[in-house]
């Protein structure tokens, strides 16, 4: 189902000008959902999806723990691609609305 949500998420960023690079990137620290790039930013990009908000939602699944392991993994990505100008984007769909938050957090 995951997998689903985030083709749904890739073809929402793709009609903002998003270009999606890597979907599913993984690394032996983790794993990002997608990475895109948008207006000259490198952007890691965490889906989440909520069916109810009766336990919070989606973008706030994406704590300080998960912050920490995409920062991790982003760097990974960085120290093998190189270096540049990135930020950490959240796609969070809760049931069928979908919100974007740009910047959502710093590397940790």
């Amino acid at each position: 189902m995951g997998a689903a949500y985030e083709e749904k998420a890739a073809a929402y960023l793709k009609g903002r000008g998003y270009h999606i690079l890597k979907k599913n990137y993984r690394c032996p620290l983790g794993e990002i959902d997608l990475i895109a790039e948008e207006n000259g930013y490198l952007v890691f990009v965490e889906v989440k999806y909520r069916r109810t908000s009766r336990l919070g939602t989606g973008a706030e699944a994406v704590n300080a723990n998960k912050q920490r392991r995409i920062s991790g993994v982003a760097r990974w990505y960085l120290m093998e691609h190189g270096m540049c100008p990135c930020r950490f984007d959240v796609v969070a769909i809760n049931g069928e609305e979908i919100t974007l938050i740009r910047n959502a957090f710093e590397c940790r």
